[in-house]
């Protein structure tokens, strides 16, 4: 039989039923039939979701010694993060709308954040549940009087429905469905983009609740609401789970930022953020972060007591950071350096059998710095051991006592973008800070404490685009600087007149006017420049500026 997480689904192999094709993963498969097919066939699908924020957790738990268990609920000091906004790694609220939603929402306990997670879908924005759901949870718009069994169905969500249950219990409860034909209204409204279908629901919902007594409005209200969720519709019992997830990730964010760094650099990929922001966010917040070196790094990051915050741990880098560096070469050297720690570059190649390739990587990165210098010194004296190495020789020459000029700080930060796609020197945009303030570009910082309607300047790396379906062709870029994130939006038109820049900038330059919603700042658009040239040869070291 094969079996599937403890499941048996058929009697011989699933490549005797379904096509069966290489993924693109090493050791994935995967079946080229859809879960329509599926169903028509009548074969079992079970959703199994392979979370990265589940091994974060378990990670960052694990260093701090604390069980899932004990993570205390409904902690203020971790709503009042949330509801800042200040979500960066933190799982599912981390998105560009989410944190737009946040300091609309105020989530204060736990079932707001099961709301959240459901709220920011195609299906209740598209269904128009958004606003009316904020204007009702802030008291801006009445909720209208219910009948006790729409209340008990829909007062927990201010008269809106958000969850895929709603509808079901609505066609029960309002319509006189029974259980079996609210299965049937839910398999419909996943599939009525594609295949229609929902009329004859929708005529049987309109009828029953006129039968008992609710007004005609209100029954074509419920059925537009039903199309609004397409095949997006969130179940509650899923919303529910995921929040559980953001609580545990926001809760260490908040306590123990520094493990829980450490937790999502060794989880990667994942998220909407590369390390290099993961971890400018994480220094934002006091987190002390330790390079990557033969004496101390392992090959995951690791904690480290640190001597410049008090009671805090410091992040250390880990030799998986340096990008090609072979884990079985790291390993070497790790188990090399248990016995006594390492005299030189040539003593460190010769008992961790390091090649040629190895020590240029360790030097590129910076990893070789206690032991020869800076970089060009590390190079120079890797290129001699490695020479050295080739020769055989059984009692390596000390290393050349040539002395080399030290890179300038442009430089290193180009190294180390260009060999960890991170730097822990100076952001790319400080030294770049008084040319674009020549330029009256702003910094995100001055952005976010900026007036309504006033019109503005501002610059960074782009760290992400997006542009939702539900955003009528708007896209909204993220800018990064040294002092945060700040918000774009970039209307169809000036997509359309200035694509070039939009989609070719590695560096940003906008113009346009502030939006100010209470604590949720953008900068709309209205010309976009592309500055990429400033950051020079940093523009092609980089993996994560694009």
């Amino acid at each position: 039989s094969q079996h599937v997480g403890g499941f048996v689904i058929s009697r011989s192999p699933l490549a005797r039923l379904v096509p069966v094709e290489n993924a693109a993963m090493p050791e994935r498969t995967v079946i080229q039939w859809d879960k329509d097919d599926l169903d028509a066939l009548g074969l079992l699908k079970v959703d199994v979701l392979a979370l990265g924020m589940l091994s974060a957790i378990h990670r960052a738990l694990d260093l701090i010694g604390c069980p899932i268990q004990d993570v205390p609920p409904e902690d203020p000091a971790v709503y009042d993060m949330i509801c800042a906004a200040d979500t960066v790694g933190v799982f599912q609220i981390e998105s560009r709308a989410q944190m737009a939603m946040l300091p609309r929402l105020m989530p204060r306990k736990f079932y707001d954040l099961v709301i959240e997670v459901a709220l920011v879908r195609p299906g209740p924005i598209q269904g128009d549940m958004v606003h009316p759901y904020l204007r009702r949870r802030h008291g801006k718009e009445a909720i209208d009087p219910m009948p006790p069994e729409i209340h008990d169905v829909l007062g927990r969500t201010c008269g809106v429905p958000i969850f895929q249950e709603q509808v079901m219990q609505l066609a029960v409860v309002a319509a006189g469905f029974t259980p079996g034909e609210a299965d049937q209204l839910r398999r419909a409204m996943a599939a009525w983009r594609r295949k229609g279908g929902l009329q004859p629901f929708e005529e049987k919902l309109i009828t029953g609740m006129r039968q008992r007594g609710h007004d005609e409005a209100f029954a074509r209200r419920v059925c537009a609401q039903i199309r609004g969720f397409g095949e997006y519709g969130f179940p509650e019992s899923h919303a529910a789970s995921f929040a559980l997830l953001v609580y545990i990730s926001a809760w260490l964010k908040r306590h123990h930022p520094a493990a829980f760094l450490c937790a999502l650099l060794n989880s990667q990929p994942m998220g909407f953020y590369a390390p290099a922001q993961l971890l400018q966010d994480a220094r934002r917040h006091g987190v002390d972060v330790l390079p990557v070196t033969v004496e101390a790094s392992a090959w995951e990051a690791t904690l480290e007591n640190s001597a410049t915050a008090a009671g805090s741990p410091a992040v250390r880098l880990g030799l998986a950071s340096i990008i090609g560096l072979a884990r079985a070469a790291a390993e070497a050297l790790v188990t090399a350096r248990l016995h006594q720690a390492f005299r030189s570059i040539a003593d460190l190649a010769t008992r961790a059998g390091l090649a040629r390739r190895d020590l240029d990587l360790l030097a590129a990165a910076g990893a070789l710095a206690n032991l020869a210098g800076h970089r060009r010194q590390t190079a120079w004296a890797a290129a001699g051991a490695a020479l050295q190495l080739d020769l055989l020789s059984d009692t390596p020459a000390p290393e050349s006592p040539v002395q080399l000029g030290a890179p300038s700080e442009a430089e290193d930060l180009v190294a180390d973008y260009a060999s960890t796609g991170l730097t822990l020197g100076r952001h790319p945009l400080a030294l770049l800070r008084p040319r674009l303030s020549a330029q009256r570009f702003v910094s995100a910082s001055r952005l976010q404490n900026s007036a309504d309607r006033q019109l503005l300047r501002a610059a960074g790396i782009i760290t992400c685009r997006q542009r939702p379906g539900t955003a009528t062709g708007i896209v909204f870029v993220t800018l990064e600087d040294e002092t945060g994130l700040a918000n774009i939006v970039v209307h169809p038109r000036l997509v359309d007149r200035q694509r070039r820049e939009l989609l070719g900038a590695r560096l940003l330059g906008v113009l346009g006017q502030v939006q100010r919603e209470g604590q949720v700042v953008h900068l709309i658009a209205k010309r976009l420049v592309d500055l990429t040239s400033l950051l020079g040869r940093l523009a092609t070291a980089s993996r994560d500026f694009h």
